[in-house]
């Protein structure tokens, strides 16, 4: 069986506020999560962004007119206002939240806000004595009141030059809440809709004093880009991660750590506290630490600075603790293998070492760039078969497994 997301689409409106420049950063990372954006540019609008960069971003004409004769022979603000899963205003001005609460119907954009069952979000973005007065709070309330979601705003720096509550959220901070919207909605439908999922991810940091640690040099791109790929099919997902610079996932349950007995006491809480039916384990954790950990940064000493040997313990092994027969083993674990000569050899020994259901494994040798990279070549291995995929990117990888995870529990037996 083959899964793919349904079409996800949102329509846009810009009204005029000054973060209406930060639109086109917003269609750019959507259109990137392959969700379709149609724009609707009010008149105040058009004079911070052109109908022409939002065409050329979003791949889709610009709206503007409510009287345009061409849309409005099939009703095209009816149309418009029922085209998309979701409607976003962002950003919402004082004046388009002020005329959303009245009802009023004078424009495009007022009339689909008033035509429209469909859920709406809106990003504010005004001066900061715009936001705070009475009006505009009582404007806020009554939208809230009928169902409308706010993100923000944000206290800030404003364009005008002054500080306070107002400024718009980012950009990429309005594609997570879509991205997480669109995750929920997966969650009834989707092929992977109530599963349970954990995903570990990133490297671990053991400290050897308080500057320098053990670690590797996995980014953590592969098990984030898992966790999305499983929420988009529907499953709702817990992330437990090391330390990484990547951004949470949208629609996603996520916990942070740094060290390899954090990460299982986390582990270990979830699995004890949620009956998951798959876990996937794809951090990069240290297999030993530091005996001890100074409480000052370790100085050369002797004449020769030669250094004290390095005493190490052995760290809890996650993915044989998930694996291991108990009332909390998921019934689909799968870990990862991260190898640098014979591979599959490796990887088949892994497999009946740790206990585990399925290995992906991965050749990180010297020069294939696959730690800290943007793609992955593996090799998916299970007891009974082995399947080589192409170097994908790692997005792509995630995807696959995905589907492979929900394939996999689509059959009677396996369900």
């Amino acid at each position: 069986m083959t899964f793919s997301l349904p079409p996800r689409s949102v329509l846009l409106i810009i009204s005029g506020s000054i973060a209406a420049f930060k639109a086109p950063e917003l269609i750019r990372s959507l259109r990137a999560e392959g969700v379709q954006v149609r724009c609707v540019l009010t008149r105040g609008g058009s004079e911070f962004v052109t109908p022409l960069t939002l065409q050329a971003l979003s791949g889709q004409p610009v709206h503007t007119d409510l009287f345009s004769l061409t849309a409005e022979q099939e009703m095209g603000h009816i149309a418009l206002s029922r085209s998309a899963d979701l409607i976003v205003v962002c950003p919402a001005s004082a004046n388009m939240l002020a005329r959303m609460a009245a009802g009023l119907s004078d424009d495009l954009a007022s009339t689909i806000l008033l035509a429209t069952d469909t859920l709406v979000m809106v990003a504010p973005g005004m001066n900061v004595r715009m936001w705070d007065h009475p009006a505009t709070r009582s404007n806020v309330q009554i939208l809230k009141e009928r169902g409308v979601t706010f993100l923000g705003p944000v206290s800030g720096e404003m364009a005008c030059g002054e500080y306070g509550p107002g400024r718009m959220v980012e950009p990429l901070d309005v594609r997570d809440a879509i991205l997480a919207f669109f995750r929920t909605q997966a969650q009834k439908s989707g092929p992977l809709a109530g599963r349970t999922c954990l995903v570990t991810a990133g490297p671990t940091h053991e400290p050897l004093d308080p500057v320098r640690y053990l670690a590797n040099r996995s980014s953590g791109k592969q098990g984030y880009a898992l966790a999305e790929a499983l929420a988009d099919l529907g499953a709702k997902v817990r992330l437990i991660s090391g330390p990484t610079a990547l951004r949470a996932p949208a629609g996603v349950d996520a916990s942070f750590c740094e060290t390899a007995r954090q990460m299982n006491a986390l582990v270990v809480e979830a699995a004890e506290a949620t009956s998951f039916d798959v876990a996937i384990c794809t951090a990069a954790v240290a297999d030993w630490r530091p005996a001890s950990v100074q409480d000052q940064k370790i100085k050369k000493a002797g004449k020769d600075d030669v250094p004290a040997p390095l005493e190490l313990l052995p760290n809890p092994d996650i993915l044989a603790g998930l694996s291991a027969p108990s009332p909390f083993r998921p019934r689909l674990v799968i870990g990862f293998a991260a190898e640098t000569e014979r591979v599959e050899a490796h990887a088949r020994a892994k497999l009946a070492r740790k206990g585990c259901d399925w290995i992906v494994a991965n050749n990180v040798g010297a020069g294939s760039n696959v730690m800290g990279g943007p793609e992955n070549e593996v090799v998916l291995m299970t007891q009974e078969t082995v399947e080589s995929w192409p170097r994908l990117s790692k997005e792509d990888v995630a995807r696959r497994l995905a589907i492979t995870v929900a394939d996999w529990f689509s059959k009677p037996h396996n369900s």
